[in-house]
């Protein structure tokens, strides 16, 4: 559901509410109790976390540990 503010309040409070939107909250403002626009999240934001999650799960599989290395892991921990 999005919050509803009053088109001066968005006015004075812009960089809050951009904050705020950027979060992924959603408000619709309104103008002498009218709604007349929504403010919702960008794509584009969310599509670039998105990526860099992707490329940072790949950038992860890409190590290999070989089976020498997972002995001396095992035998590192048991000591």
């Amino acid at each position: 559901m999005n919050e509803e503010i009053g088109s001066y309040d968005a006015k004075t409070k812009l960089p809050e509410i951009l904050r705020r939107v950027e979060a992924g909250e959603r408000f619709t403002i309104t103008n002498r109790g009218k709604p007349v626009a929504d403010l919702i999240p960008s794509r584009s934001g969310s599509d670039r976390r998105i990526e860099g999650a992707i490329a940072n799960i790949l950038k992860a599989k890409k190590h290999v540990v070989s089976g020498e290395e997972l002995a001396e892991l095992k035998a590192y921990g048991r000591k």
